[in-house]
Protein backbone atom coordinates (compact mmCIF):
# COMPACT_ATOMS: atom_id res chain seq x y z
CA UNK A 1 0.00 0.00 0.00
CA UNK A 2 1.81 3.19 -0.80
CA UNK A 3 2.08 5.72 1.73
CA UNK A 4 0.90 9.34 1.07
CA UNK A 5 2.16 12.48 2.46
CA UNK A 6 -0.82 14.66 4.22
CA UNK A 7 -0.99 18.19 2.43
CA UNK A 8 0.56 21.18 3.90
CA UNK A 9 -3.04 22.73 3.62
CA UNK A 10 -5.14 19.96 4.80
CA UNK A 11 -6.96 19.59 1.87
CA UNK A 12 -6.82 15.79 1.40
CA UNK A 13 -9.34 13.80 -0.89
CA UNK A 14 -12.78 13.63 -0.08
CA UNK A 15 -13.80 9.93 0.51
CA UNK A 16 -16.30 9.45 -2.31
CA UNK A 17 -17.13 11.59 -5.64
CA UNK A 18 -18.51 14.56 -6.21
CA UNK A 19 -22.05 15.54 -5.14
CA UNK A 20 -24.28 15.66 -7.86
CA UNK A 21 -27.89 16.97 -7.31
CA UNK A 22 -30.57 14.43 -8.00
CA UNK A 23 -32.47 16.61 -10.17
CA UNK A 24 -36.09 14.96 -8.96
CA UNK A 25 -37.43 18.57 -9.03
CA UNK A 26 -36.53 19.81 -12.27
CA UNK A 27 -36.89 16.65 -13.97
CA UNK A 28 -40.01 15.74 -13.48
CA UNK A 29 -41.41 12.19 -13.64
CA UNK A 30 -41.18 9.22 -16.25
CA UNK A 31 -38.25 7.35 -17.99
CA UNK A 32 -37.56 10.47 -19.45
CA UNK A 33 -36.52 12.76 -16.61
CA UNK A 34 -35.04 9.59 -15.30
CA UNK A 35 -32.79 9.45 -18.51
CA UNK A 36 -31.65 12.98 -18.57
CA UNK A 37 -30.38 12.30 -14.85
CA UNK A 38 -28.79 9.01 -15.77
CA UNK A 39 -26.92 10.66 -19.07
CA UNK A 40 -24.60 13.16 -17.37
CA UNK A 41 -23.89 10.39 -14.95
CA UNK A 42 -22.61 7.72 -17.43
CA UNK A 43 -20.65 10.97 -19.14
CA UNK A 44 -19.07 11.22 -15.76
CA UNK A 45 -18.10 7.45 -15.77
CA UNK A 46 -16.00 7.21 -18.86
CA UNK A 47 -14.76 10.67 -19.32
CA UNK A 48 -11.38 12.03 -17.55
CA UNK A 49 -11.08 11.20 -14.19
CA UNK A 50 -10.16 14.14 -12.25
CA UNK A 51 -10.44 12.92 -8.45
CA UNK A 52 -6.60 12.94 -7.43
CA UNK A 53 -6.90 16.90 -8.53
CA UNK A 54 -8.49 17.32 -5.09
CA UNK A 55 -5.51 16.68 -3.42
CA UNK A 56 -3.91 19.84 -3.63
CA UNK A 57 -0.06 18.71 -3.59
CA UNK A 58 -0.62 16.40 -6.34
CA UNK A 59 -2.40 19.30 -8.16
CA UNK A 60 0.51 21.04 -7.78
CA UNK A 61 3.14 18.72 -9.10
CA UNK A 62 0.13 17.87 -12.12
CA UNK A 63 0.01 21.48 -12.80
CA UNK A 64 3.55 21.68 -13.25
CA UNK A 65 3.42 19.14 -15.66
CA UNK A 66 1.19 20.72 -17.69
CA UNK A 67 3.25 23.98 -18.25
CA UNK A 68 6.41 22.25 -19.27
CA UNK A 69 4.61 19.66 -21.37
CA UNK A 70 4.08 22.19 -23.91
CA UNK A 71 7.14 24.51 -22.91
CA UNK A 72 9.29 21.39 -23.31
CA UNK A 73 8.40 20.42 -27.02
CA UNK A 74 9.13 23.76 -27.85
CA UNK A 75 13.01 23.01 -27.46
CA UNK A 76 12.72 19.84 -28.58
CA UNK A 77 11.47 21.93 -32.16
CA UNK A 78 13.76 24.49 -31.69
CA UNK A 79 17.21 22.77 -31.19
CA UNK A 80 17.52 19.99 -34.36
CA UNK A 81 16.06 23.37 -36.41
CA UNK A 82 18.70 25.66 -35.18
CA UNK A 83 21.49 23.08 -36.02
CA UNK A 84 19.96 22.19 -39.50
CA UNK A 85 19.16 25.79 -40.18
CA UNK A 86 23.20 26.71 -39.05
CA UNK A 87 24.73 23.88 -41.13
CA UNK A 88 22.12 22.33 -43.53
CA UNK A 89 23.53 18.67 -41.77
CA UNK A 90 20.91 16.42 -40.91
CA UNK A 91 23.49 14.16 -39.60
CA UNK A 92 24.35 17.13 -36.93
CA UNK A 93 20.77 16.98 -35.87
CA UNK A 94 21.22 12.78 -35.52
CA UNK A 95 24.15 13.80 -33.71
CA UNK A 96 21.63 15.97 -31.04
CA UNK A 97 20.21 12.56 -30.49
CA UNK A 98 22.80 11.10 -29.43
CA UNK A 99 24.05 14.61 -27.08
CA UNK A 100 20.33 13.69 -25.54
CA UNK A 101 20.45 10.35 -24.79
CA UNK A 102 23.50 9.28 -23.35
CA UNK A 103 23.33 11.91 -20.43
CA UNK A 104 19.41 10.68 -20.10
CA UNK A 105 20.18 7.36 -19.53
CA UNK A 106 23.29 8.10 -17.28
CA UNK A 107 21.72 10.76 -14.80
CA UNK A 108 18.30 9.06 -15.19
CA UNK A 109 19.74 5.65 -12.79
CA UNK A 110 21.73 8.08 -11.04
CA UNK A 111 18.95 10.46 -10.20
CA UNK A 112 16.56 7.56 -9.33
CA UNK A 113 19.20 6.70 -6.55
CA UNK A 114 19.61 10.14 -5.18
CA UNK A 115 15.38 10.22 -5.21
CA UNK A 116 15.27 7.63 -2.61
CA UNK A 117 18.11 8.95 -0.44
CA UNK A 118 17.31 13.06 -0.35
CA UNK A 119 14.02 15.18 0.42
CA UNK A 120 12.33 14.97 -3.61
CA UNK A 121 10.81 18.32 -2.88
CA UNK A 122 13.77 19.80 -2.61
CA UNK A 123 15.62 17.33 -5.64
CA UNK A 124 12.99 18.99 -8.07
CA UNK A 125 13.23 21.77 -7.10
CA UNK A 126 17.11 21.79 -8.01
CA UNK A 127 16.68 19.91 -11.02
CA UNK A 128 13.83 22.15 -11.97
CA UNK A 129 15.93 25.39 -11.73
CA UNK A 130 18.38 24.11 -13.61
CA UNK A 131 16.58 23.40 -16.12
CA UNK A 132 14.69 26.88 -16.47
CA UNK A 133 18.93 27.88 -16.97
CA UNK A 134 19.31 25.79 -19.35
CA UNK A 135 16.52 26.95 -21.20
CA UNK A 136 17.29 30.73 -20.54
CA UNK A 137 21.07 30.18 -21.93
CA UNK A 138 19.56 28.12 -24.96
CA UNK A 139 17.39 31.88 -25.64
CA UNK A 140 20.36 33.79 -25.31
CA UNK A 141 22.85 31.95 -27.35
CA UNK A 142 20.53 32.08 -30.27
CA UNK A 143 19.40 35.47 -29.87
CA UNK A 144 22.85 36.85 -29.74
CA UNK A 145 23.05 34.39 -33.32
CA UNK A 146 26.13 32.28 -31.91
CA UNK A 147 25.73 29.56 -34.74
CA UNK A 148 27.74 27.26 -32.43
CA UNK A 149 26.88 24.14 -32.46
CA UNK A 150 29.06 22.79 -29.96
CA UNK A 151 27.17 25.06 -27.56
CA UNK A 152 24.00 23.85 -28.12
CA UNK A 153 25.33 20.07 -27.93
CA UNK A 154 26.56 21.03 -24.59
CA UNK A 155 23.38 22.90 -23.44
CA UNK A 156 21.35 19.96 -24.32
CA UNK A 157 23.44 17.27 -22.97
CA UNK A 158 23.03 19.65 -19.54
CA UNK A 159 19.17 19.91 -20.12
CA UNK A 160 19.20 16.08 -20.45
CA UNK A 161 20.83 15.04 -17.73
CA UNK A 162 18.73 17.32 -14.97
CA UNK A 163 15.85 15.90 -17.17
CA UNK A 164 17.19 12.93 -16.29
CA UNK A 165 17.32 13.65 -12.57
CA UNK A 166 14.05 15.24 -12.75
CA UNK A 167 11.82 12.69 -14.64
CA UNK A 168 12.31 9.60 -12.00
CA UNK A 169 11.89 12.21 -9.00
CA UNK A 170 8.73 13.58 -10.32
CA UNK A 171 7.02 10.33 -10.95
CA UNK A 172 8.46 8.49 -8.03
CA UNK A 173 6.55 11.11 -5.87
CA UNK A 174 3.31 10.46 -7.11
CA UNK A 175 2.46 7.57 -4.63
CA UNK A 176 3.85 9.84 -1.77
CA UNK A 177 1.01 12.46 -2.43
CA UNK A 178 -2.32 10.00 -3.78
CA UNK A 179 -3.69 6.53 -2.29
CA UNK A 180 -2.87 3.17 -4.33
CA UNK A 181 -6.55 3.41 -5.63
CA UNK A 182 -6.46 6.66 -7.33
CA UNK A 183 -2.45 5.93 -9.29
CA UNK A 184 -4.28 4.70 -12.34
CA UNK A 185 -6.03 7.53 -12.69
CA UNK A 186 -3.24 10.09 -11.69
CA UNK A 187 -0.89 8.13 -14.03
CA UNK A 188 -3.68 8.76 -16.80
CA UNK A 189 -3.88 12.55 -15.74
CA UNK A 190 -0.55 13.09 -16.29
CA UNK A 191 0.09 11.12 -19.38
CA UNK A 192 -2.84 12.78 -21.13
CA UNK A 193 -0.90 15.92 -20.76
CA UNK A 194 2.21 14.52 -21.76
CA UNK A 195 0.54 13.55 -25.32
CA UNK A 196 -1.34 16.55 -25.49
CA UNK A 197 2.20 18.57 -25.15
CA UNK A 198 3.71 16.02 -28.08
CA UNK A 199 0.66 17.32 -30.09
CA UNK A 200 0.23 21.23 -29.36
CA UNK A 201 3.90 21.84 -28.61
CA UNK A 202 4.87 20.83 -32.79
CA UNK A 203 2.19 22.87 -33.62
CA UNK A 204 2.68 25.99 -31.52
CA UNK A 205 6.69 25.51 -32.06
CA UNK A 206 5.80 25.35 -36.33
CA UNK A 207 3.24 28.42 -36.15
CA UNK A 208 5.24 30.85 -33.98
CA UNK A 209 9.14 30.29 -35.72
CA UNK A 210 8.02 32.10 -38.94
CA UNK A 211 6.00 34.81 -36.96
CA UNK A 212 8.03 35.68 -33.58
CA UNK A 213 11.89 34.16 -34.55
CA UNK A 214 13.06 30.66 -33.33
CA UNK A 215 14.55 32.14 -30.17
CA UNK A 216 11.39 32.51 -28.87
CA UNK A 217 10.46 28.74 -28.14
CA UNK A 218 13.31 28.72 -26.14
CA UNK A 219 11.99 32.33 -23.88
CA UNK A 220 8.44 30.59 -24.01
CA UNK A 221 10.15 27.36 -22.58
CA UNK A 222 12.13 29.32 -19.98
CA UNK A 223 8.73 31.16 -18.89
CA UNK A 224 6.82 27.92 -18.55
CA UNK A 225 9.84 26.27 -16.46
CA UNK A 226 9.64 29.01 -13.98
CA UNK A 227 5.76 28.52 -13.69
CA UNK A 228 6.26 24.81 -13.17
CA UNK A 229 8.99 25.84 -10.44
CA UNK A 230 6.53 27.72 -8.15
CA UNK A 231 4.33 25.08 -8.27
CA UNK A 232 6.93 22.89 -7.22
CA UNK A 233 7.43 24.89 -4.28
CA UNK A 234 3.97 24.55 -3.04
CA UNK A 235 4.69 20.87 -2.54
CA UNK A 236 4.97 19.43 0.81
CA UNK A 237 8.66 18.15 1.85
CA UNK A 238 9.02 14.22 1.24
CA UNK A 239 11.99 13.14 2.65
CA UNK A 240 12.95 9.52 2.74
CA UNK A 241 10.57 7.30 4.93
CA UNK A 242 13.38 4.97 5.87
CA UNK A 243 16.51 5.46 4.96
CA UNK A 244 18.36 8.65 6.11
CA UNK A 245 19.28 10.90 4.22
CA UNK A 246 22.77 10.16 2.24
CA UNK A 247 24.27 10.76 -0.91
CA UNK A 248 23.82 8.17 -3.19
CA UNK A 249 26.60 6.00 -5.22
CA UNK A 250 27.47 3.28 -7.76
CA UNK A 251 26.09 0.59 -4.99
CA UNK A 252 22.55 1.97 -4.68
CA UNK A 253 22.20 1.96 -8.27
CA UNK A 254 23.29 -1.53 -8.19
CA UNK A 255 21.01 -2.81 -5.95
CA UNK A 256 18.17 -0.91 -7.62
CA UNK A 257 18.95 -3.46 -10.48
CA UNK A 258 19.30 -6.29 -8.07
CA UNK A 259 16.07 -5.48 -6.33
CA UNK A 260 14.22 -5.49 -9.90
CA UNK A 261 15.86 -8.27 -11.32
CA UNK A 262 13.90 -9.97 -7.80
CA UNK A 263 10.82 -9.13 -8.23
CA UNK A 264 9.39 -10.31 -11.31
CA UNK A 265 6.13 -8.50 -11.49
CA UNK A 266 8.18 -5.30 -12.15
CA UNK A 267 10.66 -7.34 -14.37
CA UNK A 268 7.66 -7.93 -16.34
CA UNK A 269 6.26 -4.25 -16.55
CA UNK A 270 9.51 -3.51 -18.14
CA UNK A 271 10.10 -6.25 -20.55
CA UNK A 272 6.63 -5.42 -21.69
CA UNK A 273 7.16 -2.00 -22.79
CA UNK A 274 10.44 -3.01 -24.34
CA UNK A 275 8.45 -5.58 -26.63
CA UNK A 276 6.07 -3.33 -27.49
CA UNK A 277 8.68 -0.85 -28.54
CA UNK A 278 11.67 -2.09 -29.77
CA UNK A 279 9.79 -4.68 -32.00
CA UNK A 280 6.71 -2.84 -32.71
CA UNK A 281 7.49 1.27 -33.13
CA UNK A 282 7.60 1.81 -37.25
CA UNK A 283 8.60 5.25 -36.58
CA UNK A 284 11.75 5.16 -38.47
CA UNK A 285 9.80 3.73 -41.91
CA UNK A 286 7.51 7.10 -41.52
CA UNK A 287 9.33 8.58 -43.65
CA UNK A 288 9.78 6.03 -46.65
CA UNK A 289 5.91 4.35 -45.96
CA UNK A 290 4.91 8.01 -46.72
CA UNK A 291 6.30 8.42 -49.69
CA UNK A 292 6.50 4.86 -51.33
CA UNK A 293 3.55 3.43 -50.09
CA UNK A 294 0.98 6.02 -49.37
CA UNK A 295 1.48 8.63 -52.50
CA UNK A 296 3.29 11.33 -50.63
CA UNK A 297 5.38 13.57 -52.37
CA UNK A 298 8.96 13.58 -51.69
CA UNK A 299 9.94 14.73 -47.68
CA UNK A 300 6.59 12.86 -46.97
CA UNK A 301 4.25 15.69 -47.29
CA UNK A 302 0.76 15.28 -45.35
CA UNK A 303 0.80 11.51 -45.40
CA UNK A 304 4.02 11.93 -43.32
CA UNK A 305 2.01 13.81 -40.91
CA UNK A 306 -0.53 12.22 -40.41
CA UNK A 307 1.45 8.82 -40.19
CA UNK A 308 3.52 10.31 -37.16
CA UNK A 309 0.30 12.25 -35.75
CA UNK A 310 -1.75 9.45 -35.81
CA UNK A 311 -0.52 7.45 -31.69
CA UNK A 312 -0.37 10.54 -30.30
CA UNK A 313 -3.56 11.25 -30.81
CA UNK A 314 -5.13 8.05 -30.55
CA UNK A 315 -3.14 8.05 -27.03
CA UNK A 316 -5.02 11.51 -26.47
CA UNK A 317 -7.95 10.22 -27.04
CA UNK A 318 -8.01 7.09 -24.93
CA UNK A 319 -6.71 9.46 -21.79
CA UNK A 320 -10.02 11.56 -21.96
CA UNK A 321 -11.91 8.27 -20.79
CA UNK A 322 -9.34 7.67 -18.01
CA UNK A 323 -12.48 7.52 -15.70
CA UNK A 324 -13.11 3.64 -16.88
CA UNK A 325 -9.46 3.12 -15.51
CA UNK A 326 -10.14 3.57 -11.87
CA UNK A 327 -12.80 0.79 -11.82
CA UNK A 328 -10.35 -1.72 -13.22
CA UNK A 329 -8.50 -4.05 -10.85
CA UNK A 330 -6.92 -6.43 -13.15
CA UNK A 331 -4.06 -4.65 -13.86
CA UNK A 332 -1.62 -7.50 -15.32
CA UNK A 333 -4.52 -8.36 -17.27
CA UNK A 334 -4.49 -4.79 -19.07
CA UNK A 335 -1.27 -4.81 -19.76
CA UNK A 336 -0.99 -7.62 -21.61
CA UNK A 337 -4.40 -7.40 -23.67
CA UNK A 338 -3.19 -3.54 -24.19
CA UNK A 339 0.06 -4.76 -25.51
CA UNK A 340 -1.32 -7.40 -27.61
CA UNK A 341 -3.93 -4.83 -29.43
CA UNK A 342 -0.39 -2.67 -30.07
CA UNK A 343 0.71 -5.33 -31.81
CA UNK A 344 -1.73 -6.75 -34.07
CA UNK A 345 -2.98 -2.71 -34.57
CA UNK A 346 1.11 -2.11 -35.69
CA UNK A 347 0.99 -5.48 -37.50
CA UNK A 348 -2.62 -4.51 -39.11
CA UNK A 349 -0.75 -0.92 -40.28
CA UNK A 350 1.90 -2.91 -42.02
CA UNK A 351 -0.77 -4.82 -44.41
CA UNK A 352 -2.89 -1.25 -45.02
CA UNK A 353 -3.70 0.23 -48.09
CA UNK A 354 -5.69 3.39 -47.45
CA UNK A 355 -4.09 6.18 -45.79
CA UNK A 356 -6.98 6.40 -43.73
CA UNK A 357 -6.47 3.01 -42.55
CA UNK A 358 -3.09 3.34 -41.48
CA UNK A 359 -4.14 6.27 -39.76
CA UNK A 360 -6.93 4.38 -37.82
CA UNK A 361 -4.53 1.47 -36.90
CA UNK A 362 -2.08 3.54 -35.77
CA UNK A 363 -4.47 5.56 -33.54
CA UNK A 364 -5.55 2.27 -31.99
CA UNK A 365 -2.23 1.73 -31.46
CA UNK A 366 -1.63 4.80 -29.58
CA UNK A 367 -4.77 4.39 -27.19
CA UNK A 368 -3.55 1.14 -26.48
CA UNK A 369 -0.13 2.09 -25.65
CA UNK A 370 -1.57 4.56 -23.44
CA UNK A 371 -3.79 1.81 -21.51
CA UNK A 372 -0.56 -0.08 -21.16
CA UNK A 373 1.39 3.10 -19.91
CA UNK A 374 -0.93 4.04 -17.43
CA UNK A 375 -0.90 0.36 -15.91
CA UNK A 376 2.12 -0.03 -16.08
CA UNK A 377 2.82 2.80 -14.12
CA UNK A 378 0.10 1.94 -11.86
CA UNK A 379 1.92 -1.18 -10.89
CA UNK A 380 5.54 0.27 -10.88
CA UNK A 381 3.87 3.13 -8.14
CA UNK A 382 2.07 0.37 -6.26
CA UNK A 383 4.55 -2.78 -6.23
CA UNK A 384 7.55 -0.93 -5.56
CA UNK A 385 8.55 0.05 -2.21
CA UNK A 386 8.71 4.04 -1.53
CA UNK A 387 13.04 3.65 -0.74
CA UNK A 388 13.14 2.15 -3.96
CA UNK A 389 10.42 3.42 -6.19
CA UNK A 390 13.25 6.26 -7.31
CA UNK A 391 15.60 4.20 -8.75
CA UNK A 392 12.60 1.85 -10.39
CA UNK A 393 11.35 5.60 -12.30
CA UNK A 394 14.82 5.65 -13.17
CA UNK A 395 14.86 2.61 -15.17
CA UNK A 396 11.44 3.39 -16.39
CA UNK A 397 12.56 6.30 -17.77
CA UNK A 398 15.70 4.83 -19.75
CA UNK A 399 13.50 2.15 -20.87
CA UNK A 400 11.03 4.80 -22.32
CA UNK A 401 13.89 6.81 -23.76
CA UNK A 402 15.92 3.74 -25.09
CA UNK A 403 13.43 2.01 -26.50
CA UNK A 404 12.14 3.59 -29.22
CA UNK A 405 15.16 4.66 -30.41
CA UNK A 406 16.47 1.04 -30.65
CA UNK A 407 13.65 0.32 -32.58
CA UNK A 408 14.25 3.52 -35.01
CA UNK A 409 17.63 1.16 -35.55
CA UNK A 410 16.25 -2.24 -35.91
CA UNK A 411 13.53 -1.12 -38.03
CA UNK A 412 15.23 1.17 -40.20
CA UNK A 413 17.82 -1.62 -40.59
CA UNK A 414 15.71 -4.96 -40.87
CA UNK A 415 13.55 -2.59 -43.22
CA UNK A 416 16.53 -1.89 -45.81
CA UNK A 417 16.94 -5.41 -46.67
CA UNK A 418 13.07 -7.25 -46.69
CA UNK A 419 10.70 -4.01 -47.29
CA UNK A 420 9.03 -1.40 -45.03
CA UNK A 421 5.61 -3.62 -45.13
CA UNK A 422 7.09 -6.68 -44.36
CA UNK A 423 8.72 -5.39 -41.72
CA UNK A 424 6.20 -3.68 -40.09
CA UNK A 425 3.47 -6.41 -39.94
CA UNK A 426 6.07 -8.70 -39.19
CA UNK A 427 7.49 -7.00 -35.74
CA UNK A 428 3.49 -6.27 -35.11
CA UNK A 429 3.29 -10.20 -34.58
CA UNK A 430 6.30 -10.71 -33.06
CA UNK A 431 4.97 -8.19 -30.44
CA UNK A 432 2.15 -10.72 -29.86
CA UNK A 433 4.09 -13.86 -29.82
CA UNK A 434 6.84 -12.40 -27.51
CA UNK A 435 4.28 -10.84 -25.01
CA UNK A 436 2.29 -14.21 -24.93
CA UNK A 437 5.30 -15.93 -23.99
CA UNK A 438 6.34 -13.49 -21.12
CA UNK A 439 2.96 -13.69 -19.39
CA UNK A 440 2.46 -17.59 -19.93
CA UNK A 441 6.26 -17.84 -18.13
CA UNK A 442 5.21 -15.16 -15.65
CA UNK A 443 1.46 -16.17 -14.86
CA UNK A 444 1.41 -13.94 -11.65
CA UNK A 445 1.74 -10.76 -13.76
CA UNK A 446 -1.79 -11.58 -15.28
CA UNK A 447 -2.72 -12.50 -11.69
CA UNK A 448 -1.73 -9.53 -10.18
CA UNK A 449 -4.44 -7.08 -8.40
CA UNK A 450 -2.98 -4.12 -6.52
CA UNK A 451 -3.68 -3.42 -2.72
CA UNK A 452 -6.16 -0.58 -2.00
Amino acid sequence: MATRTPSQDHSGPPSSGPHIPSGDADDGPGTAGAARRASPRGIRRFAVDTTPLRIAPFRWLWSSTVVTSVGSQLTAVAVPLQIYDDTGSSALVGLAGAAALVPLVVFALWGGAVADLMDRRRLLLISNAGIAVTSLLFWAQAAAGMRSVTVLLVLLAVQQALFGINQPTRTASVARLVPAGQLPSATALTSTVAQFGQIAGPLLAGALVPVLGLPVLYLLDTVALVLALLAVWRLPPLPPLKAAARRAGLADIVDGFRYLVRRRLLLVSFLADVIAMVLGMPRALFPQMAQLDFGGPEGGGTALGVLYAAIPVGALLCGLVSGLYARVRRHGVMVVLAVVVWGLSIAGFGMSGPLWLAAVLLAVAGAADMVSMVFRGAILQSAATDEMRGRMQGVFTVVVAGGPRLADLLHGTVGAAAGTRPTVAGGGLLVVVAMVALTLAVPAFWRYVPER
